[in-house]
């Protein structure tokens, strides 16, 4: 009997909002599939561990839910940075959440090429699973 190992889908939460870390987090533990959750609360710190992976054989996330509005380095500029680096480490699938999204910001959002969707806060269990159920038929 073969079995086959299927590696769980590592998920970055960026976002300074405490609340809204713990809300996406524990949407995603509803949705009872082992992915694996790391969340930082600032774009400043998750950038740099993105850009030491390139450095080692460490883990890249499959999906990063960002928050826009954050001191320091807001999420228009971690998209930025993130454009920077080679294409295997923009590779994953990043949406876009925010409580203060304008139509303005919606409509850039939506034009971004390597943003695949934007949600208000606090994520809901329906669009969890609709980002994790596209992520998990793509596999």
């Amino acid at each position: 009997m073969i079995f086959e190992t299927v590696t769980p889908l590592t998920i970055w939460i960026i976002d300074d909002d405490l609340v809204s870390l713990f809300a996406a987090r524990y949407g995603i533990e509803q949705l009872k599939k082992p992915y694996h959750v790391v969340d930082f609360d600032s774009a400043e710190i998750a950038l740099k561990i993105l850009s030491d992976s390139l450095e080692g054989d460490k883990e890249l996330p499959d999906v990063i839910l960002l928050d826009l509005v954050m001191p320091k380095m807001n999420g228009w500029e971690f998209l930025e940075k993130l454009e920077e680096m080679p294409e295997h480490v923009r590779s994953s699938d990043i949406y876009i959440l925010s409580a203060f999204l304008s139509t303005k910001e919606r409509q850039r959002a939506s034009t971004h090429p390597v943003v695949k969707g934007y949600f208000d806060k606090p994520i809901s269990k329906r669009a969890l699973s609709r980002i994790f159920g596209e992520k998990e038929e793509a596999k």
